[in-house]
């Protein structure tokens, strides 16, 4: 049986890609920083689906959390979803720099680090696949949360480009995802139009089609993949303008 590690694995698009990896008979190694919550996703998998499943608690924030799951990798995993993010209630300049900074730590260092730490192992068996969930927010300029996301979809480009071609790198750029993202950061949702909402589910469905077909970047849903389209033509100024009235 494959192994795929999920970092974010207990709500939202972590929870969907366990719940669909975990019907494709993976063996699954959970990793959120809730124990109990851990525990409990794993129960429910395991009754469910009958795999596998290894839970380990870590906070990508910390330097101890990040090097928990880096010594996991080191064992050897065929898929690694770097899916662990958040957003920051309010608006650059006036979030504290703490908050950015560990932003910056979850979004960019941990997810540069657990490829790394995943890939000498895909490389010696000649196969794997990443998949670092990144935002349609990445194309276009909003704040810090959409610049970080700027950098996964580059990374995972690059990387996808010099780590042969037995072993997959793809970046997932989901627009509105109906997750817990929002509540958590304390963001109001309201003004984001009904049309433009995805499910979890059809997302990771998506992401995985494209991933078996070789996509280096993967834009779930027909509107979306419009968005970023004409995104790409209008003005950087207007794209601003157009994300502010829309939400985060």
């Amino acid at each position: 049986m494959p192994t795929a590690l999920i970092t974010g694995a207990t709500a939202g698009l972590g929870a969907a890609f366990a719940r669909h990896l975990a019907a494709e008979a993976y063996s699954l190694v959970l990793v959120a920083r809730d124990e109990l919550r851990l525990a409990k996703t794993a129960d429910q998998l395991k009754l469910r689906y009958g795999v596998s499943v290894e839970v380990l608690p870590a906070d990508l924030s910390t330097e101890e959390g990040l090097a928990r799951v880096e010594s996991r990798l080191r064992e050897g995993v065929d898929l690694l979803v770097n899916n662990a993010g958040f957003g920051n209630a309010g608006h650059f300049p006036d979030v504290p720099v703490a908050n950015e900074v560990r932003m910056l730590k979850v979004h960019c260092e941990a997810v540069l680090r657990l490829t790394l730490a995943a890939l000498p192992g895909m490389r010696e068996r000649d196969r794997g696949a990443i998949v670092n969930v990144a935002s349609v927010a990445a194309f276009f300029t909003r704040g810090t949360y959409s610049a970080s996301k700027a950098w996964v979809v580059n990374f995972s480009e690059s990387a996808a480009t010099t780590v042969g071609p037995r072993i997959r790198v793809m970046a997932l750029c989901p627009g509105f995802v109906r997750t817990e993202f929002h509540q958590r950061a304390s963001m109001d949702s309201s003004g984001i139009p009904w049309f433009l909402w995805l499910k979890a589910d059809d997302v990771v469905r998506a992401a995985m089609r494209d991933l078996a077909v070789g996509r280096r970047v993967s834009v779930p849903d027909l509107r979306y993949k419009l968005i970023v389209a004409i995104g790409r033509l209008i003005p950087r100024g207007l794209q601003a303008m157009v994300s502010q009235r829309i939400g985060r």
